[in-house]
């Protein structure tokens, strides 16, 4: 096993003032991780706050557990489940959450243990799940797929240009002898792609975009954020910080959608108020991390957290 390490959480400080804590309320991380955004909702929560923190990895929900503080409940759930498993727990929404916090992506611990198999820095078995207690491998699934299964998800999760060639390659290589480690898959894609960006790894691109399939990080993505929107108070705070530019892309356009107004028919003759209202208001600029904080966290580079407010519905 791997040696423990120090998780450093990205935009701790703008995340949490962005949720804009009151002692007493309700709020959700949907990705403890390990635990930085949580931690310090905790020490601005009062006594009568309560905090609900889920996540898909065993090892995180551990170190969770491991807090034995009172205010905080954690469960092993994918986010995407997050109505479900609410529907579960005594957690007092019934008049909606304070706010949701999401930091979307894999995580630093994940990338830095080697038997977990997401990086090709650790010559490791090929799993790649963040949920070890179910699901395919990634080496599973890359026993059975077809090249243009393959293809699709290296091109679309990836945008990697070579995504065709690795494919073939990955095929005819199973015919011989199954891709079972991490070290086999990156040097089978070095050998395969010839060129590539100054500092870049050969190997990035494919990994990332298996990755992100095994996991079904985007399709979790795109269910959570309307459940959020859901179990939101009015002015309850939505925050979002992702790594990736589809990531991001599904954010920005679930905020934007529901931040203008329900498009109505122009024949019909309705006055400004009997329009359909928004259901969000988007709060400030995207926000990046410091130069001080990429120096000190390179991984902090590609963050982009959003934040929105449920606006309270006028009465007609």
């Amino acid at each position: 096993m791997s040696a423990p390490l120090q998780h450093q959480t990205v935009l701790l400080r703008e995340a949490v003032e962005a949720l804009r804590i009151r002692s007493a309320g309700r709020y959700i991380d949907g990705t403890f991780g390990r635990g930085g955004h949580s931690l310090a909702i905790l020490e601005r929560l009062g006594p009568e706050g309560r905090l609900l923190a889920i996540d898909r990895d065993p090892q995180a929900v551990a170190a969770a557990s491991a807090i034995g503080d009172r205010r905080l409940l954690v469960r092993h759930q994918r986010f995407g489940d997050l109505l479900a498993t609410l529907r579960q727990e005594e957690f007092a929404v019934d008049e909606g959450v304070d706010g949701v916090l999401l930091d979307v992506g894999v995580s630093s611990p994940q990338l830095d243990q080697g038997e977990r198999g997401f990086s090709f820095r650790h010559d490791a078995p090929l799993d790649m799940r963040m949920d070890t207690t179910e699901g395919e491998t990634a080496a599973q699934w890359l026993l059975r797929a077809s090249v243009q299964e393959i293809t699709e998800v290296i091109r679309s999760y990836g945008e990697e240009r070579f995504a065709f060639q690795i494919a073939k390659k990955i095929v005819a290589a199973r015919g011989e002898r199954p891709l079972a480690t991490t070290g086999e898959l990156a040097a089978l894609v070095r050998a395969t792609v010839r060129t590539r960006e100054p500092g870049q790894d050969a190997a990035t691109r494919t990994f990332q975009a298996l990755r992100i399939h095994i996991n079904q990080e985007l399709e979790q993505l795109a269910l959570v954020l309307p459940q959020a929107m859901a179990v939101l108070k009015g002015g309850g705070r939505l925050v979002v910080i992702s790594f990736h530019s589809l990531e991001d892309r599904i954010v920005k356009r679930f905020m934007r959608s529901q931040a203008a107004p329900d498009d109505a028919p122009k024949s019909l003759p309705l006055r400004a108020a009997e329009l359909p209202q928004p259901r969000l208001r988007l709060l400030g600029k995207p926000v990046r991390a410091s130069a001080a904080e990429v120096a000190s966290n390179p991984r902090a580079r590609s963050a982009v957290m959003r934040v929105a407010e449920k606006l309270v519905l006028k009465a007609a």
